[in-house]
C-alpha cells in the first residue's frame, strides 16, 4: 500500500509503505515518523518521556503550583496586573482563565479579533470576562492588512498559515508585558492534550523574517499596524525582560471531559463541537486546506495525545477518524463564506490549492540567528549565576 499525502499532490513528499503506530493513530502522513520493531512510533515514546520528565505527581504537583502562584503574586505587588493570559474562547484558554481566578491572580486577558471569530467565540469570551471580572485587551487587526497577509501565505503555499494570527497574538502579549511590567505569561499549552504535533506540520510563530519575506513577495498592502516581533525585539523580550511562560495546565489534572461541565456551569461556556472551531478560518484551514492540499489530518495528532494521556482509547480514536473530517453542507457554506471574505473566486482558490506546497524555509528564516542567540545564552549561564549570588 502506498500512502497518498493529499488530494492534489498524492506523491508530494515520498512514496512510502503506509504504516500506522500500534499505540497511537499517528501514521506515515508525518514524513519524519519512525517505528520500532513492534510498530510503535517515536511520538508515543517522546510523549511518555515528556510526561515522565515534566508532569509532577501529587502532592508535589499541587505544591509546585502553589509556589508558582505565590511567586507571581509577590512579583506583581504594586502592579496593575501580575500576569497575562490569552483568551480565544476555546476550552484550553477558558479553563486557564477559570484557574487563574481560583488562585487569586490578577491577569490582563488578551484576545485577537482577526475578523474570523464565530458568534460562539464572542459569546464565550464576553461571558468569561464578565463572570471573572477581568480586564480585556482586544487586538482588533486592520482587516485589509490581515487579509493581505493571509492571502500571501495562501499564495506562498506554505503549510502554517496560522502564523499570521499567532504571531500577532504573541507580539501583542510581549508588548503588553513590557508596557505593564508583567513578568509572567500564563498559557493554555499543555502536554496531556496537545503534546504530539509533527514539526513538519507547523512553523515557528515568531519568525518575522519568514513572515516579512512571504508578504514582500506576495502581498499588496503595507503592514502599518500589524503587531510584529523583529528578531532584535525577540531578543529584548526573551533575554532582557526575562518574560516567563507558565503552562498552568501541566500543574493540574487536566481532563477535557471533566473540564467542560465546569466551564458550562461556572462560566456559561458553550461548546463548538471541535478543537479550534471557535474560529471559522481555523476550522476551514484545519479541516479542509490541510488535508486537501498538504495531506495532514491534525485530528491524528490530537487524538494520539489523548490516547497517550489515557483520556481516550485507541479504538475510540480510530472510530473518530472514520467520521468525515468536514460535514458536507458545512464545507459548502464555509467555503463560500471564506472565499467571499478573502475576495477570492472559486477558480482562484482552486488554483492556489493545486500549487505544490513549498517549505517555509524557502522564503528565508531567522533560525540561524536564533541558534547563535541560544548558544550565547547557554555560554553566559555560569556568569549569570555568579552575578545572581
Amino acid at each position: 500500500m502506498i500512502i497518498k499525502t493529499s488530494k492534489y499532490h498524492p506523491h508530494l513528499y515520498q512514496d512510502r509503505p503506509y504504516q500506522m503506530c500500534t499505540m497511537t493513530v499517528m501514521d506515515t502522513t508525518d514524513v519524519d515518523i519512525s517505528f520500532d520493531k513492534e510498530g510503535i512510533s517515536n511520538h508515543y515514546f517522546e510523549y511518555k518521556k515528556a510526561a515522565e520528565n515534566q508532569l509532577l505527581k501529587e502532592p508535589v504537583r499541587t505544591d509546585a503550583l502553589h509556589k508558582i502562584v505565590e511567586q507571581i503574586k509577590a512579583d506583581g505587588k504594586g502592579k496593575k496586573y501580575d500576569c497575562l493570559i490569552g483568551l480565544s474562547g476555546g476550552v484550553d484558554s477558558s479553563y486557564v482563565a477559570w484557574l487563574v481566578k481560583q488562585h487569586g491572580l490578577r491577569p490582563l486577558a488578551v484576545h485577537l479579533d482577526n475578523g474570523w471569530n464565530s458568534e460562539l467565540a464572542v459569546h464565550n469570551v464576553n461571558n468569561i470576562i464578565e463572570t471573572l471580572e477581568f480586564d480585556l485587551h482586544t487586538i482588533v487587526v486592520n482587516w485589509e492588512e490581515f487579509r493581505d497577509l493571509q492571502l500571501s501565505y495562501l499564495k506562498a503555499s506554505v503549510i502554517d498559515i496560522e502564523v499570521v494570527s499567532d504571531h500577532a497574538i504573541q507580539a501583542t502579549m510581549f508588548q503588553l508585558a513590557s508596557k505593564f511590567n508583567i513578568s509572567y505569561i500564563i498559557s493554555g499549552t499543555n502536554i496531556v492534550t496537545e503534546y504530539i504535533l509533527p514539526d513538519s506540520w507547523i512553523f515557528p510563530k515568531l519568525d518575522f523574517t519568514n513572515l516579512r519575506s512571504i508578504h514582500k513577495q506576495f502581498g499588496s498592502y503595507r503592514l502599518k499596524t500589524y503587531p510584529h516581533v523583529p528578531f532584535y525585539k525577540y531578543v529584548r523580550y526573551t533575554g532582557l525582560l526575562k518574560l516567563k511562560p507558565i503552562s498552568i495546565l501541566d500543574y493540574v489534572d487536566y481532563n477535557k471531559k471533566k473540564v467542560l461541565p465546569i466551564l458550562e456551569t461556572e462560566l456559561g461556556w458553550r461548546n463548538y463541537g471541535g478543537k479550534h472551531c471557535e474560529s471559522v478560518w481555523t476550522k476551514f484551514y484545519q479541516n479542509h486546506i490541510l488535508p486537501t492540499k498538504f495531506g495532514v489530518d491534525k485530528r491524528k495528532a490530537h487524538l494520539s495525545t489523548l490516547i497517550c494521556s489515557g483520556q481516550l482509547t485507541r479504538e475510540e480514536a480510530l472510530r473518530e477518524l472514520e467520521k468525515p473530517i468536514y460535514d458536507e453542507e458545512e464545507l459548502i457554506n464555509d467555503t463560500e463564506y471564506v472565499l467571499k471574505k478573502l475576495m477570492l473566486s472559486p477558480a482562484e482558490f482552486e488554483a492556489i490549492m493545486k500549487n505544490p506546497p513549498v517549505p517555509h524555509e524557502f522564503y528565508g528564516t531567522h533560525a540561524h540567528h536564533k541558534r547563535k542567540y541560544k548558544l550565547l545564552l547557554d555560554s553566559t549561564k555560569p556568569l549569570r549565576k555568579v552575578f545572581k549570588k
